[in-house]
């Protein structure tokens, strides 16, 4: 394969209102893609709309929705239709994490979790993949993160949404070989970003030293560009290294030491 070619093409994003999702929106709007913005946040959207658009010359859609609610895809899928446009490339950033002992948490807050982290991917995913394949010229990365390695206590939940991610993209990966989609499961660590402003808490960090979302992106566009990409990747050289040991100790001893890690300080 050759490096992928983003102009012409139109590049779906989801949690485009900031962070790594705001950065996937530049980094490949500044490759020639058109973009489709997707968050909650409608004026955030507008504004980094219209500074692409400024940029880059590409055409830039902002799609205010909550991805929360049922059958996000399919609405989101048919929204897009209305609007003419043909997607070719889908980013699935958005999502959240909640932080504490699962018996403390709000059941509520828990289902918006799972349905975002988890059902919201699964259902956008199929919602445009049939498309993506047939163009066969894009790519569909879904972020997961370095908590789908181990599971995490008081975030138990974020932690098993993100293995699901990790799983669910990776068996993606082996299905599209051979259609010229190419699929990304991107694992971030910690990053500047929201992140820990909704989760209420720095404790989630671990203490590690935090990436900026340039680093991730950069990280994942880069993976796809290789002659043979892999199914998924981890941004950071201390987090792949952190990810290796942890699969060098039992899952005992991983999961008592990420507990400690997530204890609050």
């Amino acid at each position: 394969m050759n490096a992928v070619d983003y102009r012409g093409q139109t590049t779906l994003i989801t949690g485009a209102s900031a962070g790594i999702g705001a950065e996937f929106a530049r980094q490949i709007a500044a490759r020639g893609s058109h973009v489709v913005l997707v968050a909650r946040r409608r004026e955030r959207l507008d504004k980094l709309a219209a500074e692409l658009t400024a940029a880059h010359g590409v055409q830039a859609t902002a799609i205010p929705l909550d991805l929360s609610r049922p059958a996000a895809g399919q609405t989101l899928a048919e929204d897009v239709a209305r609007r003419g446009l043909t997607v070719t490339s889908v980013v699935n950033n958005a999502g959240f994490g909640t932080f504490g002992p699962f018996h403390t948490e709000d059941p509520h807050r828990l289902r918006e979790e799972i349905s975002v982290d988890v059902a919201g991917v699964v259902d956008i995913s199929r919602a445009f993949i049939e498309q993506l394949r047939t163009s066969g010229t894009g790519v569909l990365i879904n972020v997961a993160s370095m908590a789908a390695y181990v599971p995490t206590p008081n975030m138990a939940v974020y932690a098993a949404a993100k293995a699901f991610v990790l799983s669910f993209t990776e068996a993606l990966w082996q299905e599209s070989l051979d259609t010229g989609l190419r699929v990304l499961a991107l694992s971030p660590g910690a990053t500047s970003t929201e992140f820990f402003d909704v989760i209420g808490t720095d404790s989630a960090d671990g203490g590690t030293k935090r990436q900026s979302p340039q680093e991730v992106v950069t990280t994942a566009l880069r993976t796809l560009d290789r002659r043979t990409p892999p199914p998924s990747v981890i941004s950071g050289r201390l987090n792949r290294m952190m990810a290796s040991l942890g699969r060098a100790v039992t899952r005992r001893r991983a999961v008592l030491l990420m507990g400690s890690m997530t204890a609050a300080r």
